[in-house]
């Protein structure tokens, strides 16, 4: 009378919530500074940073002070124009340099519709008539002294990350369109010019692991949880430009890396090795419902009912809400029963009690049927209402 879910129903449930895209950001700075005529503030103008590249606009209107600022804006070049309140373009600058400029990730551009615009901008202070390309000019606003090496050093550093921006937007195409092929080169080569980000090596493994090269991607997670690792002890120095080298972040990403590499182990029929990464992932994220879920369906599959069974219990207490974990636990403890002496099939304790939290949760759910007869086969009461209910 025992009943067993097959191998592909389990993984069916496991890959719903494993393996997902890793949406990955930009190297961005802020926009700001002030519009003024003649030294008086321009209130209501709109500043337009145009993408010499893409034409991608940031648009911002000057508040009373003619202050204007813009947050998320990709390294890059930018034509910069200025429209009043009749529509006139009454300012425009040619390729503004966005990015680091010394230690700060900030570009500020001042315009004086008279005297044109200056202000701190990548690559150092920069200063320039109205239409015309601001010049180098390190005491330009009382800006201190920059050399001429640190300014290379500072464009250096601006053009990898515009070289990193164009692989991100390419990966990020091909992730939105489900091509983990294509994903694959450009995830490579962001993680060829900075190896420091773990989340590249996390896409990777993603990227692999959607696109079946299981072994492969097993390897370029334990790659990415030891690049996450030095920001979590403290080995690695955190990087005030990266926010993903906060250690809180670096601990979750080491957590999600383990439970992808647990469904890797999976679909290479690795069992033993998938429970072990799915127990490390557990131990890891601050929110560990899934990963003891992955346990339990796993523990299920290699027949370890108790084992089930109990992952279950701790995937419940994590998310009291998740059906298919009552109808896991319910289904090991199902498994595990009996026969007496009479020839009746007794199971544990509980097992029903699991069986009616799955029909309450998920009256019309895919397990509904199997929910039902096994209710009936160890003769307890459907105890919800959803019991008798047909679907229409």
């Amino acid at each position: 009378m025992k009943r067993k879910l097959t191998y592909a129903v389990m993984l069916g449930l496991l890959f719903a919530i494993v393996g997902a895209n890793v949406a990955l950001a930009q190297y961005t700075a802020t926009v700001s500074g002030r519009v003024t005529d003649d030294g008086k503030p321009q209130a209501g103008v709109q500043v337009i940073n145009t993408n010499a590249s893409n034409g991608r606009q940031f648009k911002m209107k000057t508040d009373k002070n003619g202050g204007y600022s813009a947050i998320g804006v990709p390294f890059d070049n930018y034509n910069v124009t200025v429209v009043n309140a009749s529509g006139e373009n009454v300012y425009t600058h040619k390729n503004l340099n966005v990015g680091q400029s010394g230690g700060d990730i900030a570009t500020v551009w001042d315009i004086d519709l008279t005297k044109g615009g200056s202000g701190k901008q990548a690559g150092g202070a920069g200063g320039g008539t109205m239409g015309q390309t601001a010049a180098a000019d390190a005491n330009t606003k009382g800006q201190p002294k920059v050399t001429t090496e640190e300014v290379e050093k500072i464009k250096a550093s601006n053009a990898k990350a515009e070289g990193i921006n164009a692989l991100i937007t390419q990966y990020n195409a091909a992730a939105a369109a489900k091509d983990w092929k294509s994903a694959v080169p450009p995830l490579q080569g962001m993680i060829a010019a900075d190896p420091t980000r773990w989340e590249y090596l996390q896409a990777l493994g993603n990227a692999q692991l959607n696109e079946g090269d299981y072994e492969e991607s097993i390897k370029t997670y334990e790659q990415g949880v030891t690049v996450a690792q030095g920001y979590v002890s403290g080995t690695t120095a955190r990087d005030p430009k990266n926010p993903n080298s906060d250690p809180a972040k670096a601990k979750a990403g080491i957590g999600q890396m383990y439970a992808s590499q647990g469904s890797a182990y999976l679909k290479l029929h690795k069992n033993e090795e998938a429970i072990a990464a799915f127990n490390k992932a557990a131990e890891l994220d601050p929110n560990p419902a899934v990963a003891y879920f992955n346990i339990c369906a796993t523990q299920y599959n290699v027949g370890n009912m108790a084992g089930a069974a109990a992952a279950c219990d701790k995937a419940i207490a994590a998310d009291p809400n998740k059906a298919d974990a009552y109808f896991i636990k319910g289904s090991a403890l199902y498994g595990d029963g009996k026969l007496d002496a009479n020839n009746k099939y007794v199971v544990p304790p509980g097992t029903a009690e699991a069986l009616n939290k799955y029909l309450a949760l998920a009256p019309d759910g895919g397990h509904a049927a199997d929910v039902k007869a096994m209710l009936e086969a160890i003769g307890a009461k459907i105890e919800t209402s959803y019991g008798n209910k047909k679907k229409k």
